[in-house]
């Protein structure tokens, strides 16, 4: 028997002092069995960075050939591709000829990431963002982790401040950059 996604509610306030974004979000993310816990909060926290109309996420680990999140604009067209984790040289290049802005948010050791794109022919490669999350955050939204989750995220320079509860983690955002051949 396969086994089935898991559903996790964020109920978010979002404070985006970088690019003032203030909104109220309420997110139903499904969990494939496959996703990690890791993942599946670089996901979230990944929407909330890139949070714009039009933004949505795809079918995700069962569906290879979209990414995490989109953002297409009301003619369904790309604005953005936003992937999260280890994609191969062969998606990003696929998504830079797809969309003007591609976006991947690295959970693990970013280093692994980066030799593994050094060399390979990626379509308009200085302009992907890559970015590495925090791994103490990440870690601490994951110990708290429920199937129903309420936190405010407050962005400013790339720090983000979440506080669930009466706890507030923090942690960085660190862009990543293709090592030159």
């Amino acid at each position: 028997m396969a086994l089935t996604s898991t559903i996790y509610t964020f109920d978010i306030n979002l404070a985006d002092t970088d690019r003032a974004v203030y909104e109220t979000l309420s997110l139903r993310v499904a969990c494939h069995p496959s996703e990690t816990p890791e993942s599946l909060v670089t996901r979230v926290l990944a929407y909330c960075l890139e949070y714009q109309e039009g933004i949505g996420f795809s079918g995700g680990v069962s569906d290879g050939a979209e990414p995490a999140i989109a953002i297409r604009d009301l003619s369904g067209a790309w604005v953005a591709w936003i992937d999260v984790g280890y994609p191969d040289a062969a998606r990003l290049h696929r998504a830079a000829k797809l969309a003007p802005r591609v976006a991947v948010y690295v959970h693990k050791d970013p280093a692994v990431f980066l030799r593994q794109l050094a060399g390979e022919r990626i379509f308009r490669a200085e302009d992907l963002a890559l970015y590495q999350m925090d791994r103490d955050l990440l870690a601490g939204v994951v110990a708290r982790l429920d199937r129903r989750v309420r936190f405010d995220l407050t962005i400013t320079e790339h720090h983000l401040y979440l506080t669930i509860g009466a706890e507030t983690l923090e942690g960085e955002v660190r862009r990543l950059t293709l090592p030159t051949t």
